[in-house]
């Protein structure tokens, strides 16, 4: 059985890990007052956003994720020819609504194929599995690795679902912001309270950064410190340790809203990544989406890895 998985562009995993794996991205549409990018983490429309500089102009910005009817697109136009079973991972629902347009298309695509499959000379039934990471930007990434792991070990479409349901259940995502009043007008954007303007006003007078984690959909404040370089030292020293507790999946992804070669001159990533090194963990570096740049603000990081419950202790 041919098997193969899809992603929506906010997910945060690098452009040599989705071309060697083959998998399709949904892109979200993104448009910050004229100006219009796609969002389908093609390297040369991030940078794009990038070299825009629009700064304190993007909290503004109006996000589409893939329409159903996009997603219908993807799947009859080319997946349902692909691959006989297609796993489809999206950011966690709770904080997008690219899951409920994938579920919506489903219908229409499970009913359909039939025919363009049958035109085209391919036999055989086709599935398709949608899949809540329940995380978000680097939080979205030991999920896909996963599923690439168990695509390419013969499992069974059950035995992966399974795998890939528990392993969202027990996904950690981390954020350090660089600045808290572009979080803050964001979240005024979108009606999210997370994060106050007393918050946002404090926090830059003393320079405090929160930290971020989406755990099960849920987003909130886990810890503060004060400066992003300090922040920068504390989630990865954080992140070391518990690479050194043991992760369900070998991996760790970082995603930067930025030149990822920011990322080596961090504060304690040279710790991070010899801890990895030390414990056979792959390293993943991203760079954020747009969206996520969007949502959070450029200079961002996220972090993220799956491992068993624990008590964050930043």
């Amino acid at each position: 059985m041919r098997m193969g998985l899809a992603i929506d562009a906010a997910c945060d995993l690098s452009q040599a890990f989705l071309q060697q794996h083959n998998i399709a991205v949904m892109p979200i549409t993104v448009r910050v007052d004229s100006e219009v990018f796609m969002d389908d983490r093609e390297p040369a429309e991030i940078q794009r956003f990038i070299d825009r500089r629009l700064g304190s102009r993007s909290h503004s910005a109006e996000t589409e994720p893939c329409p159903v009817e996009e997603v219908q697109d993807l799947f009859l136009g080319r997946l349902v020819l692909e691959q006989d079973c297609v796993f489809c991972l999206t950011i966690t629902a709770t904080r997008s609504p690219i899951n409920e347009h994938v579920n919506r298309a489903s219908f229409a695509i499970l009913k359909n194929y039939r025919k363009v499959r049958e035109e085209a000379g391919v036999a055989g039934p086709f599935m398709m599995r949608v899949v809540d990471t329940r995380n978000i930007f680097a939080g979205a990434a030991p999920a896909i690795f996963e599923a690439t792991r168990l695509i390419q070990a013969n499992e069974t479409p059950a035995a992966i679902r399974e795998r890939l349901t528990y392993i969202a259940n027990n996904s950690y995502g981390y954020m350090l912001p660089r600045d808290l009043y572009y979080l803050r007008a964001r979240a005024k954007k979108k009606n999210d309270r997370s994060v106050s303007l007393f918050s946002a006003v404090l926090g830059s007078a003393l320079d405090i950064k929160p930290l971020l984690r989406c755990y099960q959909g849920e987003t909130g404040p886990v810890g503060k410190v004060r400066g992003f370089d300090h922040g920068a030292e504390t989630l990865f020293g954080y992140a070391a340790q518990r690479v050194r507790a043991g992760l369900l999946v070998p991996m760790m992804c970082v995603s930067y809203g930025g030149d990822l070669a920011v990322l080596s001159g961090l504060p304690g990533y040279a710790g991070l990544r010899a801890a990895c090194d030390e414990c056979g963990v792959e390293l993943m570096e991203a760079p954020m989406s747009i969206t996520g740049m969007v949502n959070v603000g450029e200079g961002a990081v996220t972090l993220g890895f799956a491992a068993e419950e624990h008590v964050a202790e930043f």
